[in-house]
């Protein structure tokens, strides 16, 4: 293939293509933090509370709730897919740009559990195709395909910032070896996680050096069996969780497509009444639950006292029924980090678990349930976590919440909007 003179223009082209892409995508990213600081932060500041009001989240949800359901009925490709339906970078489309990135600054910072990923996998494919046309290059459906898959990792490697997390994930995405890469890879990560363990334990038992890969850096802390046995039994639980939530977005899915505009704002408000009860009871701010809250990882990883066992309780079951909500009415990514590792440090004084090998495995579990993408979420935990020697929890905490949550009656299928959903037809006049 590489003799091929044509691939090795489409290839140049690619990379090519990456800069004008990635650049959009940074600043489309930068755009939604400082709209989202501004509604949740300085807004609130410049009016005299250090943290938004209990009410605070029922304005911006109706907002949301009511762009983007007319972003759904008006727009090309309806504000891009249902999060409920997962990552789908397949059939890239530059006239759905507009309409993707209008949906997603209309979710995001206005208090949508969603976050940026699925947003950018559109916006990336979709500009590379405009780019394409911009240049006049022959269109055919193999560049059509190949360039679309090429901008939506650019743009998503700006959010992961890695270009190996993106480029694992949209292999998976993309169905690559179909079927049969699930049945391969599957086995290989679960015997490499237990192998890791295996070696890892023996090495601290006995004391005993083995030829490896090391490079001598500082070694972090080791596991035991503890920390073994609880993840996997708390991925096993959060798989299941994290399955029914999204059973419960694909069935408020069906309820939006039913009446788009009238639900679509509903569920915003649900979600919003969410957060609202969530500050309420506990005297926290609401954007604890009206956010992605992957950026309060670090925070909870670092400093779990910081938020009581009431606090962690009531933001799993607020944002868990959030979740669910935005999941089939707004527009984002269905990454459920936070979920995963908020169960993890709530978990943690559970005897034999740390708080570093929980949070990591509580996310590792999350996120693969929610993408369903085994391979990519290892990759990605493994350096967000950024410790090595949690790699064997993280591993198995994927596999099995992975497959418990194939083995779990999959629920209703993402209803497709008709034709009729944009713009009723008005009745006939009985009138002669």
């Amino acid at each position: 293939m590489l003799r091929q003179p044509a691939y090795r223009r489409t290839l140049l082209f690619c990379g090519l293509i990456g800069i004008p892409v990635s650049l959009v995508a940074f600043w489309f990213l930068v755009l939604l933090h400082e709209l989202e600081r501004l509604v949740w932060v300085d807004w609130p500041h410049r009016l005299g509370w250090s943290n938004p009001p209990w009410w605070w989240p029922l304005p911006p949800a109706l907002v949301s709730g009511a762009v983007v359901a007319l972003v759904v009925l008006r727009f090309p490709g309806r504000g891009g897919h249902v999060p409920a339906g997962g990552l789908q970078p397949g059939g890239a489309s530059k006239a759905a740009v507009p309409g993707v990135v209008l949906a997603a600054l209309a979710s995001l910072p206005l208090g949508a559990v969603l976050g940026p990923e699925a947003p950018l996998i559109a916006l990336g494919g979709g500009l590379a195709l405009m780019f394409r046309d911009l240049v006049r290059v022959p269109a055919t459906g193999a560049n059509t395909e190949l360039l679309g898959a090429a901008g939506a990792a650019s743009a998503i490697s700006v959010i992961f910032g890695s270009p190996l997390v993106a480029a694992v994930l949209l292999m998976e995405v993309s169905g690559v070896g179909g079927p049969q890469l699930f049945a391969v890879m599957l086995p290989v990560l679960l015997a490499g996680g237990i192998g890791a363990i295996v070696f890892t334990g023996f090495g601290h038992w006995t004391g005993l050096k083995t030829g490896s890969l090391e490079i001598g850096l500082p070694a972090p802390s080791v596991l035991d069996a503890g920390d073994v046995v609880w993840s996997v039994l708390m991925a096993v639980v959060i798989g299941a969780a994290i399955h029914w939530i999204i059973v419960g977005g694909r069935i408020a899915a069906r309820l939006v497509v039913a009446h788009p505009l009238r639900n679509t704002v509903l569920c915003a408000l649900g979600a919003a009444v969410c957060a609202a009860l969530y500050a309420v009871l506990t005297g926290r701010s609401p954007s604890d639950v009206a956010l992605s809250g992957q950026s309060m990882l670090g925070q909870l990883a670092t400093d779990p006292h910081a938020w009581s066992v009431g606090s962690l309780v009531a933001v799993l079951a607020f944002k868990g029924v959030a979740y669910a909500l935005c999941l089939g009415s707004l527009r984002g990514g269905p990454a459920a980090l936070f979920l995963g590792g908020a169960t993890g440090a709530l978990l943690a004084p559970l005897p034999g678990l740390g708080v570093v090998p929980g949070v990591a495995a509580g996310m590792a579990a999350s996120s693969a349930a929610a993408l369903r993408l085994p391979v990519s979420c290892v990759v990605l935990v493994v350096l967000m976590v950024g410790n090595s020697g949690t790699v064997p929890v993280i591993v198995l905490a994927a596999v099995v919440s992975f497959v418990t949550t194939e083995l779990l009656s999959q629920g209703p299928g993402i209803p497709v909007f008709s034709d009729g959903a944009r713009r009723a037809p008005r009745p006939a006049s009985s009138r002669p």
